[in-house]
C-alpha cells in the first residue's frame, strides 16, 4: 500500500494542536485512552503507541501487564488511505515511552506526530527498518513471519531496556509469542506441500510476502498489482491480462484486499465469481477481536480451503 495519507488540513493542524497537547494528555489520563486491552492501569506501566494495531498486539503480547498500548489504525472496515490523525493521537504520542510504526513510506503521518512532540526519552521502532526480508517497492513487511519474529525480538529488547526489573517476564512472553507463531508457519508449510506452484491472482502487492513462502505462482501482472496498491489505475494492457487470466480460469484463487476495493478489483472479483473461482479476502489492518497469529492463521486457512476447491 501507499503511505497512509493525512489530508492537508490534518497536517496543517498539527501546529495548532501543540498548545493544546498537554491539556489533551491530561484529559486522556483522566478519562482513559482507548487501548488494545489487557493493559495494566496502575504502577510503572510503559505507555506505548502503535501506528497499526497488529504492531500494538505484538507489544501487548510481549509486554503483558507492564504496558498500556494505544493503537491508532485499528479498524479493518476502514480504508487506511482515508485516515486522518487528531488531537487524541497527538496527545497519546506525546506521552508515549515507546512508539512503533511500520515506516518505509507506509505511515509517514507518524513522523509528523513525533516531530510535534520531540523527546529524548522516547523509543521509536519502525517495522520496515527491522525487517530482514524486504521486497522491492513493497512496504507490507508485517505479512512476513520471518520479519515479525525479528520485530518481536527488537520489541522485547527495548522493553527490557525501558524496564529492566521485568526483563525475565518479557523474555518469557516472547517465547510464548514465538510458539504461537508455530501453527502459522505449519500452515504455510502445509499449503506449500499440498499445492506447489498453484497459480493465483492478486489484486495488489500486500500478499507477496506470503505468496513466496507459500510457493504460489502469481500470474497477475506486477504493473496491475503495483498500480492498485498505489491507488492508481493500472495500465490498460495489465487490466486486460488480469481479466483474461480469470475469465479463462488460468488461476485457481483470487486473493484481494478487502480494504481497498476499486471498480477494477470489484470487476475482477465478479469475473471470478462467474467462473466459480474461489475468492479469498485479506486485510492490512488486523480485525479487532484477533491476535496477530490468529489473524494470519485464519486467512491462510481460508486460502487452503479455497485451493482445495479448485
Amino acid at each position: 500500500m501507499l503511505a497512509v495519507r493525512i489530508k492537508d488540513s490534518g497536517i496543517k493542524s498539527i501546529r495548532f494542536w501543540l498548545p493544546c497537547m498537554v491539556m489533551a494528555l491530561l484529559l486522556l489520563n483522566a478519562c482513559g485512552a482507548a487501548t488494545d486491552g489487557n493493559a495494566a492501569t496502575s504502577g510503572n506501566v510503559i505507555p506505548v503507541v502503535a501506528a497499526e494495531n497488529f504492531y500494538g498486539d505484538i507489544v501487548r503480547q510481549i509486554g503483558g501487564s507492564h504496558v498500556s498500548v494505544t493503537s491508532i489504525l485499528s479498524d479493518p472496515e476502514v480504508d487506511p488511505h482515508e485516515y486522518e490523525t487528531n488531537v487524541q493521537n497527538a496527545a497519546a504520542v506525546a506521552g508515549a515511552k515507546l512508539v512503533i510504526a511500520n515506516g518505509g513510506g507506509y505511515d509517514d503521518w507518524m513522523d509528523k506526530l513525533l516531530s510535534g512532540s520531540p523527546s529524548n526519552d522516547r523509543v521509536v521502532l519502525k517495522g520496515f527498518d527491522l525487517a530482514t526480508v524486504k521486497l522491492a517497492d513493497n512496504e507490507h513487511v508485517w505479512y512476513s513471519i520471518e520479519n515479525i519474529q525479528a520485530i518481536a525480538r527488537s520489541v522485547t529488547d527495548h522493553l527490557k531496556q525501558l524496564d529492566a526489573a521485568n526483563a525475565a517476564s518479557y523474555e518469557s512472553n516472547l517465547q510464548q509469542f514465538q510458539q504461537a507463531l508455530g501453527p502459522v508457519q505449519q500452515k504455510i508449510n502445509t499449503i506449500k506441500t499440498k499445492y506447489p506452484n498453484a497459480p493465483v491472482a492478486l489484486t495488489e502487492t500486500i500478499f507477496l510476502y506470503q505468496s513466496g513462502p507459500l510457493g504460489l505462482h502469481v500470474l497477475t501482472p506486477s504493473d496491475f498489482q503495483k498500480a492498485i496498491a498505489e491507488g492508481n489505475d493500472p495500465p490498460a494492457n495489465a487490466v486486460v491480462e488480469a481479466e483474461k487470466q480469470v475469465k479463462q480460469k488460468q488461476v485457481k484463487v483470487l486473493i484481494y484486499n478487502e480494504q481497498t476495493s476499486t471498480a477494477i478489483t470489484a470487476r475482477l472479483q465478479s469475473d471470478a465469481n462467474a467462473q466459480h473461482i474461489p475468492v479469498v479476502g485479506i486485510t492490512e489492518t488486523m480485525p479487532k477481536d484477533k491476535t496477530y497469529q490468529a489473524w494470519m492463521l485464519g486467512q491462510l486457512t481460508a486460502l487452503e480451503q479455497a485451493l482445495s476447491q479448485s
